[in-house]
């Protein structure tokens, strides 16, 4: 038999390296081409390892922990013929659990003494690479330890550990807890049911804890009249269908007028880097989707200002699906400038989302409900019924403002109020 190695793959442009989380395979082992070897985790996305060849496991490269660069090999498989040694073309990862896209750390200085240098003493994992920079630049254990961790199970980064020697530099400092400061303990009683998170389940909680650590949270509400968005919807729905082939839903009408409020408002298509603002040039609109799981998700339409309705209900319609399967590639989940969450389907009126660092802002669509309403007429005001809905805007006081936050989810009800009831498909 011949034997040939199997090569962490490439997850996306920005993906460098992956941590194996799990071997779901053990030497001796059966494999078929294209079945799932391990589980790997990245910044971005945990997902699983398809084998590349037909054959054996015949030894393992790369321990459960391990962080492993990208087209390293991680093992070695007998193959079942001699000849068969050129790999297959690249795989297409399987999403098994992800999470939003990873934040920048925030970073902190503190005086670290006489601390030693030996990281093995850390309780904390950090990949070879960190660790080098950290002895580069004089990070002891005591030091590295306070460091916000943006990577997979809370590990700091290149970026954040980078980030954190610029400021450092600079001379910026920011005083807080210890890593290990005691938190008040949970009470259990006779009777209670102890649920373990699951690994996406404590990545989310790490990273909206980081998010309103690193953001000033303020959120505006505006109440918007979307009858006209109701009846257009209602009307052409089922000849969309026949012309598209796609279910028309309220959600690609709703980012309609979140692109263009943001086209008006530019500055809240931003990031912060530091004391620097980046403008984004692009408009990507990440949308946050329920997991049978119970877990979010938050699959990115990149350039959405580029789509019609048509492509935006696909573009929807595609990526809500493919979440829901677990079947979403790690760069659909990247590069998200702007949130929008559709807390309506849970029957909610409003809501104060976190934002999705690096972002900005976050939107939340409320229920559209029907409400009595005074409408003014020629002829005097007069009472009708009207379909309306909230619209809940958090955003980083940092650098949005309450008038920008404000006047940005005004004009995006604006342009809901004002949608085009004999509008062509």
């Amino acid at each position: 038999m011949a034997q040939a190695e199997l090569i962490m793959p490439k997850m996306g442009e920005s993906i460098m390296e992956a941590t194996i989380l799990k071997w779901l395979k053990k030497p001796g082992d059966k494999i078929e081409q294209d079945e799932s070897v391990l589980e790997v985790a990245t910044d971005k996305v945990d997902t699983e390892v398809p084998s590349t060849y037909a054959g054996v496991l015949k030894e393992i490269l790369a321990k459960e922990g391990e962080v492993v660069k990208v087209g390293k090999a991680i093992a070695l498989i007998a193959t079942e013929a001699a000849g068969k040694e050129e790999p297959t073309p690249e795989p297409v990862l399987t999403e098994t659990q992800s999470a939003s896209i990873a934040e920048p750390s925030l970073p902190v200085t503190i005086s670290n003494g006489h601390a030693a240098y030996d990281y093995k003493s850390s309780t904390r994992f950090y990949s070879p690479l960190v660790k080098n920079i950290a002895k580069e630049e004089g990070i002891a254990v005591a030091e590295l330890e306070t460091i916000a961790g943006t990577g997979a199970e809370g590990r700091v980064t290149k970026k954040d550990i980078l980030g954190y020697v610029q400021n450092r530099k600079l001379g910026k400092s920011l005083t807080v807890a210890p890593v290990s400061a005691p938190l008040v303990p949970a009470s259990v009683s006779a009777g209670d049911e102890i649920i373990q998170m699951d690994r996406m389940r404590k990545m989310i909680a790490e990273r909206m804890v980081d998010s309103k650590r690193i953001s000033p949270h303020v959120t505006s509400f505006v109440e918007a009249d979307v009858t006209s968005v109701v009846y257009w919807r209602n009307k052409v729905k089922n000849e969309f269908q026949k012309q598209t082939g796609e279910v028309l839903t309220f959600t690609p009408i709703f980012i309609e007028a979140v692109v263009l409020a943001m086209k008006d408002f530019p500055m809240i298509n931003v990031q912060v880097d530091g004391d620097k603002i980046i403008k984004k040039r692009d408009i990507n609109i990440g949308m946050a989707v329920a997991l049978p799981s119970g877990n979010l998700i938050v699959p990115v339409i990149r350039n959405a200002n580029q789509y019609s309705i048509a492509g935006l209900a696909k573009a929807v319609n595609d990526l809500a699906k493919r979440a829901r399967e677990n079947k979403l590639k790690p760069d659909e989940l990247a590069g998200g400038t702007f949130t929008i969450s559709n807390v309506g389907s849970f029957g909610n009126v409003m809501g104060t989302p976190i934002i999705m660092q690096p972002q900005v802002a976050i939107l939340a669509l409320g229920a559209v409900q029907k409400k009595p309403a005074v409408i003014e007429t020629p002829y005097g005001d007069s009472i009708a019924i009207r379909h309306k809905m909230f619209l809940s805007h958090s955003y980083d006081h940092r650098v949005v403002d309450g008038a920008l936050g404000g006047s940005f989810v005004r004009r995006v009800a604006d342009y809901l109020e004002k949608f085009e009831i004999n509008r062509s498909i």
